[in-house]
């Protein structure tokens, strides 16, 4: 007695190809069907698995599929349901940290910090303190502070200073002792190195007027009155 074999026998490339999906006869058909199927997205889950699915319903009975592939392709399946929950894991952590940003913006507005800088708001009417960094001992150690005009106000000589960071104070008076303006003044520190002049950073504080937030995953920056923005990781201090 003979056996008929009665089946389709159609492979997958067949089964795409008597739907409404059309492929080629290429090595890329498949890809191409795929593509057709989705309005060439990304080939999600649900889509994988109705393949997969369509393929055991339509195989030849007599000549199944090989094993070896159906655990290709199931592993493939769970390659992308785990990169699948990967981006809603990262996309959920992506929103927490957004709001974190959020909160942490609303608590810096109207703060004082110090910060790398060379100019500041100052109210003359009262004592202001800067910090300078001193890479090695040096002598001396100046500190120039001219108004907006470049004019040079007033001059603090700090003398020798060893490596780390000094601070000077400034009585908000010029070099002829009078109270100056209140106002925006620059702040030069210079300093004799190995028998030249160097400039130093000065570390000056600044009010925060408003923060801005990056879309995208940036670093948060600070606004700062009168100064302009500055990186949130630069900032040395968060005073009150």
């Amino acid at each position: 007695m003979s056996v008929t074999d009665t089946t389709s026998g159609l492979s997958l490339k067949d089964i795409l190809a008597n739907s409404s999906i059309k492929t080629n006869t290429s090595a890329d058909g498949l890809a191409s069907a795929t593509n057709s199927a989705t309005g060439k997205k990304a080939l999600g889950k649900d889509a994988f698995l109705q393949l997969l699915v369509t393929q055991l319903k339509n195989q030849n009975p007599l000549e199944p599929q090989d094993n070896g592939e159906f655990v290709a392709q199931l592993a493939q399946f769970s390659s992308l349901e785990g990169i699948t929950t990967l981006n809603t894991t990262v996309s959920g952590l992506a929103s927490n940290y957004n709001s974190s940003q959020a909160l942490q913006a609303s608590s810096l507005v109207g703060r004082s910090v110090i910060a790398p800088a060379d100019k500041a708001v100052v109210d003359t009417s009262k004592s202001f303190t800067g910090t300078i960094a001193v890479p090695a001992s040096v002598d001396p150690v100046k500190v120039k502070i001219t108004d907006a005009d470049g004019k040079v106000i007033r001059t603090i000589d700090l003398g020798s200073q060893k490596a780390g960071t000094s601070s000077f104070i400034w009585d908000g008076k010029n070099d002829a002792g009078e109270v100056a303006k209140a106002g925006t003044y620059n702040f030069g520190a210079t300093a004799t190195y190995d028998g030249k002049a160097t400039s130093l950073v000065t570390y000056l504080p600044a009010t925060v007027n408003s923060v801005t937030i990056s879309q995208t995953g940036g670093e948060l920056m600070l606004n700062l009155a009168g100064l302009g923005s500055i990186a949130l990781s630069k900032v040395q201090t968060i005073g009150m």
